[in-house]
Formats: structure tokens, sequence, C-alpha cells
């Protein structure tokens, strides 16, 4: 069953991805390199980042251990 998002919600996955990229890029790395380390798989991070996913409070925080951030500061955007 597909879940279906509002412009609202496709909006705000759209800018929580682009806040991950961002801290990937400035940390220097690739995404097969941040799956490496936080042990999820590349394309799984990569339709984050282009907000294609509704990621779950445990993979935020994965990520946010791998890029060396709090959770805040990935969410730290205006909506």
């Amino acid at each position: 069953m597909e879940t279906s998002y509002t412009i609202e919600d496709k909006e705000l996955l759209q800018k929580v991805g682009e806040r991950i990229r961002h801290f990937r890029i400035e940390a220097g790395l690739s995404q097969e390199k941040l799956s490496f380390e936080c042990n999820l798989d590349r394309t799984y991070i990569g339709s984050v980042e282009r907000g294609e996913r509704n990621i779950a409070i445990i993979n935020l925080n994965k990520l946010a251990k791998a890029l060396n951030v709090s959770i805040s500061e990935l969410l730290e955007m205006e909506i």
C-alpha cells in the first residue's frame, strides 16, 4: 500500500533530505561512505536525500552520529 503525502509533507521530507546532503558534503563523505559509517544502504541514503523516504528516528540518529551533528541540527530549518 502506497502512502500518500500532502504537498507540505513532501516539502518537509525534501528539506530534511537537503539538510542531510548538506552535512554529508560538508563532512566530505560520499553517499557510499556515509552508508558504511551508519550501517544503512547507499540507495536508502540517496532516497532520503531526495525526500522520497519518511525517515525513521532511529535512522535519523544513525545519520546524525555518522555526520557528527545532533538530530536537532539536522532538523533545524524553516518549515
